[in-house]
């Protein structure tokens, strides 16, 4: 019997629309890091005030699942992050929630090392080849903090990465790989610290990455049974710059011109996602069937993979992805508010801000698919959807009982109804934004809105759902989670509709 062909299916991409300009980081610390302002050239990524590693999972989750309910087919998902929300409690947990999988799908969080994300496909791969998982979902994502006045801050940025994995409708086929563990401290973060610790560059680049990534892409080679003239694209992230990869290119065997864009220049690196954001960005901008793709991650060792393209890839032309989502910027420059969705400056937040946040485990677990799903009810006898779902139908002309089916909402369209913009209550980004949210199939929710700019919300206008932190319990260090509305300009919405 031919052997099944095991490689990545489809894949998802998110990278938050605001984009903090190097210039706005670099003036503003001029004053005790000149030297900053040599690398005050293009943007990196933001996340909003209320993103994470885990909302921004769930949203290129979406982006590869599409707006289909039934998810029913995802068996598994792998999650990997060094930024979890959570030290004890199942991170990939969350993320199955928020998408409405099944109970039966398996999740793992996979940490503690910047090649969590590669780690985490490798798995899938391995389970999808033996045959325990048909349908693996690979989710990578990183929010990390770094202490003001740092290289880390102009380098890094926050995103999200989704792959699927499995035998059907492959658009990418996996050749083989290799891993290598090796205890080469470039960085840490102990268990009691906000902040990465980093050691000094050129020990990192020198006997870190140009020693340890050759072994690995060799070994990688060597289990695919290719030789390093087959690879069209070299993948791996690294903040040293594109004439340091083209060049550790070279001393792996590889054509210096294969090394793929690392996206530092409108991006920043995403840490444990960024070398599956670098794969999707070059599936989407630059691969075609028949390539072989090298991805590499560097972190504890070295993760490599190799994959060859194939015709399959046309299929993902409708996907946001990472290309997508890069083009959908809003430029920032304000660095405090930066530092402030950071938490990375103590300011006073007024007597409104003080309340107990404390969140009441048994209703959220109660009323995990409304809470954490988006899930309502439909009458299956006059078919009338609301939210919440209830025992009894608010159909005022046939008040039926207990005939209600769950509705998800979460992928539905909607517009809005009316909105306010309350200067008086406390917002992280001030003023809170919420309104009435109509849905076009039926049904009405009262939401909180986000990513929004103040004068251009007006009644009537579409929004898309996307899962955020609702509230933070800081004094129990618990998040709570829940959906918001985006509202979308009527210029984008006419371009999503053309298309």
């Amino acid at each position: 019997m031919a052997e099944q062909t095991v490689g990545l299916t489809g894949f998802g991409g998110y990278i938050p629309r605001l984009r903090l300009q190097r210039k706005a980081i670099a003036q503003a610390n001029a004053w005790v890091a000149p030297n900053f302002l040599g690398k005050a050239k293009g943007e990196r990524s933001m996340a909003n005030w209320d993103e994470d590693s885990v909302t921004m999972a769930v949203e290129a989750a979406r982006d590869l699942l599409g707006p289909d309910d039934d998810r029913s087919h995802v068996d598994a998902v792998y999650f990997g992050s060094t930024t979890m929300p959570f030290a004890d409690r199942l991170n990939s947990g969350i993320i199955s929630a928020a998408l409405t999988l099944e109970d039966h799908v398996r999740a793992i969080d996979v940490s503690s090392t910047q090649r969590a994300g590669t780690s985490a496909l490798m798995q899938a791969l391995t389970s999808a080849k033996s045959g325990e998982t048909r349908n693996g979902l690979v989710l990578a994502s990183d929010h990390r903090k770094t202490k003001a006045v740092t290289a880390q801050e102009l380098d890094f940025g926050d995103g999200a990465a989704a792959l699927s994995v499995g035998t059907d409708n492959v658009i990418a086929k996996y050749l083989g790989g290799a891993s290598l563990t090796v205890d080469f401290v470039d960085h840490f973060r102990g268990d009691t610290e906000e902040f990465d610790y980093n050691w000094e560059e050129r020990w990192v680049r020198d006997e870190g990455f140009s020693k340890i990534v050759p072994r690995a892409v060799k070994s990688a080679l060597g289990d695919a049974g290719l030789k390093a003239e087959d690879i069209a694209h070299f993948v791996l992230p690294s903040v040293f710059g594109m004439k340091f990869i083209a060049g550790l290119a070279k001393k792996c065997g590889l054509n210096p011109e294969v090394a793929r864009d690392t996206l530092a220049a409108n991006c920043g690196e995403t840490g444990t996602a960024h070398a599956l954001v670098m794969l999707i960005n070059t599936l989407q901008t630059e691969a075609k069937p028949g390539d072989k793709v090298l991805v590499a991650q560097f972190g504890g060792g070295c993760d490599a993979l190799i994959f060859e393209v194939t015709d399959k890839l046309s299929t993902m032309s409708g996907k946001r992805g990472i290309a997508g989502s890069l083009a959908e910027r809003v430029e920032e420059n304000n660095y405090m508010k930066f530092l402030t969705f950071n938490g990375l400056v103590e300011w006073e937040r007024g007597m409104r801000a003080e309340q107990d946040k404390k969140t009441a485990l048994t209703t959220l677990y109660r009323n995990e698919d409304m809470l954490m799903g988006l899930v309502g009810g439909r009458c299956t006898e006059t078919g009338v959807i609301q939210f919440p779902r209830s025992r009894i139908s608010v159909n005022p002309n046939k008040h039926t009982v207990d005939t209600q089916e769950p509705y998800k909402f979460a992928e539905k369209k909607a517009k809005i109804l009316s909105w306010s913009a309350d200067y008086l209550s406390f917002s992280m980004n001030p003023p809170n934004h919420y309104g009435m949210v109509v849905f076009d199939e039926g049904g009405r929710i009262m939401m909180d809105f986000t990513d929004v700019e103040t004068g251009n919300v007006e009644s009537g206008m579409e929004v898309r759902l996307v899962f955020r932190v609702k509230e933070v319990d800081e004094k129990r260090g618990f998040k709570r989670y829940f959906w918001k509305a985006v509202p979308i300009p009527a210029s984008v919405a006419g371009a999503q509709a053309a298309e």
